[in-house]
């Protein structure tokens, strides 16, 4: 009886991390750039009662064995990185990747990447994220620049009024074997990991790498409705393992009455 008090226990404990996962997912509904994340869970050691395939006195086998389960565990909490929808903002610094890729910037002196591409322009002119990390390469838009550009296969371009160049530079692009296995810095950062692999460098539109589009952002890939189907699944399975427990004790109540 005791075993299935912390079997039942063990499943409030996984229901409460997975609800805490979806928490995260819907307060990012709006962030842009933001990649939902995925609670995956694991079934634990099993009391081995009587094993399968065992001989019986009689020279048989027995077919299924008696296993019994000792409740689950978390496994992993995975990002997905699907495509967000696209919003159109119009404005030029607003960048949004369409396909693999991450963008890489400098923050702290460590190279990380993001997907976001809400980027501003900082005292000296150079592109970077609302934290000041600035966008690699570097570049620098003039003070005398009228008009900045990026095309599809991320050629920057910063002219002036008669629309001739002022600076230009090469956007380049980063994708991984395995994003799922990026560090989650906050702040939409990523850092590579053993997991992730080592991150390979290539222009957008090139070797399967994505296109870039000027005057977009791409938003989150939550969907609110399977995150609110899923906040209902994850109380509900919480709600039937704590009446487990409560049908357990009551069983314990009873046995515990016979002797009086």
């Amino acid at each position: 009886m005791i075993r299935s008090l912390w079997t039942a226990a063990s499943g409030m404990a996984a229901q409460k991390l997975n609800m805490d996962v979806i928490a995260n997912n819907l307060a990012n509904v709006n962030t842009s750039g933001f990649k939902k994340s995925r609670a995956d869970f694991e079934d634990l050691l099993y009391q081995n009662l009587r094993a399968p395939g065992a001989a019986t006195a009689s020279g048989g086998q027995i077919p299924t064995g008696i296993q019994i389960g000792m409740g689950t565990k978390p496994a992993s909490v995975q990002k997905i990185f699907s495509q967000g929808d696209y919003v159109q903002t119009k404005n030029n610094l607003d960048l949004a990747i369409e396909g693999k890729g991450f963008f890489k910037v400098l923050s702290n002196g460590e190279e990380v990447y993001i997907r976001s591409g809400s980027f501003k322009v900082d005292s000296e002119g150079y592109v970077c994220t609302p934290d000041g990390d600035r966008l690699q390469p570097e570049f620098a838009i003039p003070a005398d620049a009228v008009n900045f550009t990026v095309d599809s296969g991320g050629n920057m371009v910063a002219m002036d009024a008669g629309g001739n160049e002022l600076a230009t530079a090469q956007l380049t692009l980063y994708s991984f074997s395995n994003p799922a296995g990026l560090l989650s810095m906050g702040g939409n950062r990523f850092q590579t990991s053993l997991s992730s692999g080592d991150p390979v460098e290539g222009n957008p539109g090139v070797d399967g790498m994505g296109t870039v589009s000027q005057g977009y952002l791409e938003m989150s890939n939550v969907d609110v409705v399977e995150e609110m189907v899923n906040m209902i699944t994850s109380q509900r399975a919480y709600e039937v393992s704590s009446k487990a427990i409560k049908a357990a004790d009551e069983m314990l109540q009873m046995a515990d009455n016979i002797i009086r």
